[in-house]
């Protein structure tokens, strides 16, 4: 899909220099990626203390059902 975007110069440029990346759009592409990773592991992270556990679970009796 193709984007036009008013991004920073200097960001940009800072962006492909940290990242390795060989382009600006492998650059930006990556930078969207990780910065979904985060937000999605913080959700995850802001379960810590809210769910219930069931203490007579075992994940290994589990695992060798068939």
């Amino acid at each position: 899909m193709a984007t036009n975007l008013a991004l920073d110069p200097d960001l940009i440029d800072r962006a492909v220099a940290v990242s390795g990346e060989p382009s600006k759009k492998a650059a930006v592409t990556l930078a969207l990626k990780e910065f979904i990773a985060r937000r999605e592991q913080r959700r995850i992270a802001e379960l810590l203390g809210k769910l219930e556990w069931d203490e007579a679970f075992d994940p290994k009796a589990e695992r060798s059902r068939r």
